[in-house]
């Protein structure tokens, strides 16, 4: 049951990969992980990190500064003995407009800490480290090993071994809807 689980997430969120590649050339892929410092982090709960993460996930549309051109998400709650409650998040932007992703993802970690938690939390900006086999930064639709990469760091999402139980009304990997594909009319891409 849960292999089962973990496939059809793995499958569901490179469909949804597929939907905004088909949508967008070049992709902007931003990862942070974001937490809470100590001591903060021994008393939150799932259900104030969750509003937490409701908040900074609502607050992209009102904060064009940061989040303009964010054309979506993918976000999954662990809980671990250091970190406690956490999520690892991809931020995906369109990428003919938005290039600097470890800036980006400084200026959504430091909304988190300063407005979201107020300075109860953290983050760690994946983007600062250049790691390629991450599938992070600029993803450009004919590149195949990127974006192979970037299944891989999103299938690893999908694993179920850490201390949170998913239930029907609290999921443990969320994401924003997929986008309508692109209209049949005009130039097609090439796909060279």
């Amino acid at each position: 049951m849960k292999t089962r689980r973990i496939i059809q997430r793995k499958n569901s969120n490179q469909v949804y990969v597929d939907a905004l590649q088909e949508k967008y050339s070049k992709i902007l892929v931003v990862r942070l992980d974001l937490s809470y410092k100590k001591p903060y982090s021994n008393d939150i709960t799932l259900v104030e990190a969750t509003k937490d993460l409701k908040k900074l996930l609502n607050n992209r549309r009102n904060n064009k500064t940061i989040f303009e051109h964010n054309i979506g998400y993918i976000v999954k709650k662990e809980f671990g003995f250091d970190l406690r409650i956490h999520f690892h998040v991809f931020f995906f932007f369109n990428g003919q407009e938005v290039q600097k992703g470890s800036f980006r993802a400084d200026q959504i970690g430091k909304y988190w800490n300063e407005k979201i938690t107020e300075d109860k939390g953290t983050y760690y900006n994946c983007n600062r480290n250049k790691y390629p086999e991450h599938g992070i930064g600029m993803l450009i639709h004919t590149d195949k090993q990127k974006r192979e990469y970037l299944d891989n760091a999103i299938s690893y999402l999908c694993k179920e071994e850490q201390h949170i139980k998913e239930t029907r009304k609290e999921r443990l990997i969320v994401r924003s809807t997929i986008p309508r594909s692109k209209s049949k009319y005009g130039r097609s891409r090439n796909n060279s």
